[in-house]
């Protein structure tokens, strides 16, 4: 009987420990895209931004307060500043998802957000590239340190150019991540990241119309 309380008191701090695990995997990946009316456009989960005010609580972001440049959020009761251009805060998840969904805009085109190596991107889907590509300008913003990657000859409309040849630690769409995925960081600027087979080929692809799933293998 004396061993009563102290199993008890065990139980619940093994319940809390379990608590606290699960409810730091839920965390989301949050990062500020802008401000607009007093409002912030958070990014979370890669998703597209949305507008939030103080007050007011997006996928388990709450606003706290909204500044010119940097947004003062509470994630799961603890208090975080986001500020433009910042990687993603509390990036959640084991990011051991496996399924993907995708959906199609008017011209059958599959663009959506989602990070690399931690940094927000915007990407489209490329089926026939046999890397992940990204321009210059964008390899920069994102911190790449693409210089010490494998210089590569490319085939342009305007002839042979160089590029470089790296690897990424991480490409993640939602909770979906994949490590080491080949790129190619092209010199000329790019309207999107495109996602080829170096990311898409870890997945069994389906497509239905307007929408596209992944499912990892």
């Amino acid at each position: 009987m004396p061993q009563r309380p102290s199993l008890v008191r065990s139980a619940l701090l093994l319940g809390l420990g379990l608590w606290c695990s699960a409810a730091a995997q839920a965390a989301p990946a949050v990062s500020l895209a802008g401000v607009l009316g007093g409002k912030a456009l958070l990014v979370v989960d890669g998703a597209p931004p949305k507008g939030v005010a103080p007050g007011q609580t997006h996928q388990g972001v709450k606003v706290v307060s909204v500044s010119r440049d940097a947004v003062v959020v509470d994630i799961n009761g603890a208090s975080s500043t986001l500020r433009l251009g910042e990687s993603p805060v509390n990036v959640g998840g084991s990011g051991a998802g496996r399924r993907i969904v995708l959906k199609g805009d008017s011209r059958g085109h599959f663009v959506n957000q989602g990070m690399i190596n931690g940094r927000i991107m915007q990407f489209m889907v490329d089926t026939g590239a046999t890397t992940v590509s990204i321009g210059r300008p964008d390899a920069e913003r994102m911190g790449l340190k693409y210089q010490g990657g494998q210089v590569v000859n490319m085939n342009t409309a305007n002839g042979v150019t160089q590029g470089w040849r790296m690897r990424l630690d991480s490409v993640r769409i939602g909770d979906v991540e994949v490590l080491n995925v080949d790129a190619i960081i092209t010199p000329q600027a790019m309207p999107y990241v495109l996602l080829g087979n170096s990311f898409l080929g870890q997945f069994q692809m389906t497509r239905t119309n307007d929408q596209m799933v992944l499912e990892k293998r």
